[in-house]
């Protein structure tokens, strides 16, 4: 019969640890498991929907506003004005679509009614001009003022004909346009301005596009001078020439007590020297059409004849003022009249 061996004895420390393991886990306080927080899912934020920029949208505002006063220039950002018939003018069908057109933009004010409130706004204008280069090279300053008139290059004002890209090509190349548009554009820094002097800071107030037309202009023919006398107040008024005699003219500023007594002698003297000067600007004037014609080639000459000019306004639209009865065709004392406003 075969032994049965004894088990062999666990050793004395292993025992013990085991023990005291086990009682350790048993003292442990037992915790329950914690439930996943629950998380509620965010909203979807709504969908923004912006309006598609349009082609040539800043077009209007490429055509710097010649004439406006620099401290004017932001309040054109007042009212949102909207030039969608210059833009549909250059689409198929339009009156300007395929061809080489120049803009020069400008500002006419105008008492309007805004927001319920009577107050002069400026109507931002932009003009087209239709023809294969362009209209001139140069810039005129005038103003009621300024009795002499100055006609200086474009470059001296800083002021250019700036080729336009519509937006649709500003990535990419430019050559097969449809439409070749140039704006006047200024370089002139607003950031600058205080380093000028104020006469050369108001002359851009006084800036007018000019060009030589063929035909003489009504005003080459006047006989009225715009008078601005220097005295305290002022007299500002209108002699014709050919209409008014001087001596009975001063009297009658005498009777009004507008004119002084002791200023007669000298009011007589400025007025005759007004007269002196634009007879001289009106001789200067046919002269220089004269030798412009002389040795202009036929085609410039043809170009200039069959020129063709649109004034453009903003249209209406419900949060501009209504300008219907402000339209008029009259652009400025060089191009004339405009052959079509819309």
């Amino acid at each position: 019969m075969a032994k049965r061996g004894r088990k062999r004895a666990a050793p004395k420390g292993k025992e013990e640890e085991g023990g005291t393991k086990s009682q350790a886990e048993s003292s442990k306080p037992i915790t329950k498991a914690k439930r996943p927080r629950r998380v509620e899912p965010k909203p979807k934020p709504e969908t923004e929907y912006f309006e598609d920029r349009r082609n040539l949208e800043d077009l209007w505002q490429a055509a710097f506003p010649v004439g406006t006063e620099w401290d004017n220039m932001d309040k054109l950002r007042d009212i949102n004005w909207k030039f969608s018939n210059l833009e549909d003018a250059f689409e198929e069908g339009g009156v300007l679509h395929g061809k080489k057109v120049y803009l020069f933009g400008s500002t006419e004010p105008q008492l309007l009614n805004v927001n319920g409130e009577s107050k002069v706004t400026l109507i931002p204008v932009v003009v087209a001009v239709d023809m294969p280069f362009p209209p001139s090279d140069k810039i005129g300053i005038k103003s009621v003022q300024r009795v002499e008139e100055d006609i200086v290059p474009m470059k001296q004002m800083k002021m250019d004909w700036i080729p336009y890209v519509p937006l649709e090509n500003r990535q990419g190349r430019i050559e097969g346009l449809k439409s070749q548009i140039f704006t006047l554009g200024c370089t002139q820094r607003r950031s600058t301005l205080k380093l000028l002097k104020t006469e050369r800071v108001k002359q851009y107030d006084y800036c007018i596009p000019y060009f030589q037309p063929l035909e003489a202009q009504d005003d080459e023919e006047d006989t009225v001078v715009n008078i601005l006398f220097p005295i305290e107040p002022p007299i500002v008024c209108d002699f014709d020439w050919e209409l008014d005699e001087l001596e009975d003219f001063c009297k009658d500023l005498i009777e009004n007590e507008t004119l002084p007594e002791d200023k007669k002698d000298e009011f007589k003297n400025y007025v005759k020297e007004q007269v002196r000067e634009r007879k001289a600007a009106q001789r200067q004037a046919r002269e220089a059409r004269r030798k412009m014609i002389e040795s202009m080639n036929p085609e410039v000459k043809a170009a200039f004849e069959n020129m063709k000019l649109y004034k453009f306004y903003p249209v209406s639209t419900p949060d501009t003022p209504d300008i219907n009865s402000c339209k008029v065709p009259f652009i400025n004392r060089y191009y004339g009249k405009a052959h079509q406003v819309l």
